[in-house]
């Protein structure tokens, strides 16, 4: 459940991000890849991070999968955006 929670959140992120920074946006589809993509990683990332064990209980988990997919949809998509237009620009 909140691997999917992370890819949707993700995609959100990856859409806003490229709202704010329209000088790196891949346009709706592709903002919307990167971010699902991002979103997974950095859902797992900061959920490992924030301690998605058992003991930590069920919250951290989870605010782990939210904070974690929503910025990293946001930092994937910029990250790519930047590349994209490094590219462009040789």
């Amino acid at each position: 459940m909140e691997l999917i929670i992370q890819l949707v959140l993700g995609a959100i992120g990856g859409n806003l991000g490229g709202v704010l920074f329209k000088n790196l946006s891949l346009g709706t589809v592709g903002n919307s890849i990167a971010g699902i993509l991002g979103g997974g990683v950095g859902g797992q990332i900061l959920g490992a991070m924030l301690g998605g064990g058992a003991a930590a209980g069920a919250g951290s988990g989870m605010l782990g999968s939210v904070a974690g997919g929503g910025i990293g949809g946001i930092v994937l998509m910029a990250i790519v955006g930047l590349i994209k237009n490094m590219m462009a620009k040789k």
